[in-house]
């Protein structure tokens, strides 16, 4: 049957001279994974450009419950960047988000919420003309809302270690290697509140912002099982030298 959804296009992966598979995120659909025939020719009606890393998409699609590839009658943009794709900082937040993305979203089902949430957050990243080099890491501490893990925001001069494990500050420095030193705490605490609206608010230096993407990143790892090595963490690390 053939239906109307939305999608966030997270990854994709060329399939033989002319077509693509791509997976992205559905509003109807959750996940899934499409087979686009020919759209590496000059005679198709879809461009390939249009397939790249949180592209904003209207669909068509061939859908069939428990298939592992569909296929598309028509895709068209939902929202034309007009940052994006010529900004590298944006571009390069653009490729380490859908990666995160890629690897923490498996489930093939609707989540309209966090698709709203999804979508929203990417328009703003693309209007948005101020205030970029920080809005991967509010973005990150956003999405864990939606996947289970928000972490607790109760530091103080007592509470001054933030445990990665529990998701808490603490009093005592843990035993094992995964929390934030208090003077890294203090600042994580700050930055929790103003993700949500993405408020630049929070100064940080180049060294203070990769210590705390290492730590956040290392956060998703310990609470998702799907996170392993971010490639292009390391895109992001010399960009925003």
């Amino acid at each position: 049957m053939i239906f109307k959804t939305r999608g966030i296009v997270l990854h994709h992966i060329k399939y033989s001279e002319t077509s693509i598979i791509a997976t992205i995120f559905t509003e109807e659909f959750g996940r899934q994974s499409f087979m686009i025939k020919g759209v590496r020719s000059k005679k198709s009606k879809i461009k390939a450009n249009i397939l790249q890393p949180l592209y904003l998409l209207d669909m068509e699609i061939y859908y069939k419950q428990n298939r592992e590839l569909h296929s598309v009658k028509e895709i068209q943009n939902a929202f034309i960047f007009r940052t994006i794709p010529y900004d590298l900082r944006k571009s390069s937040i653009a490729i380490f988000i859908a990666e995160v993305l890629y690897k923490t979203i498996r489930e093939q089902e609707s989540n309209k919420e966090l698709f709203v949430f999804l979508f929203h957050t990417i328009q703003i990243l693309d209007v948005k003309d101020e205030g970029v080099k920080n809005f991967h890491i509010y973005f990150l501490i956003q999405l864990t809302k939606y996947l289970g893990f928000f972490p607790g925001n109760k530091y103080s001069e007592e509470n001054c270690y933030f445990d990665l494990k529990n998701g808490s500050f603490v009093q005592i420095k843990p035993l094992h290697t995964h929390y934030m030193h208090p003077e890294l705490s203090q600042l994580f605490s700050q930055i929790i509140p103003f993700s949500e609206n993405q408020n630049e608010n929070v100064a940080m230096n180049y060294n203070q912002r990769m210590e705390i993407l290492e730590k956040v990143i290392e956060y998703y790892y310990l609470h998702n099982d799907g996170v392993s090595n971010i490639k292009s963490l390391s895109i992001l690390k010399e960009v925003f030298h």
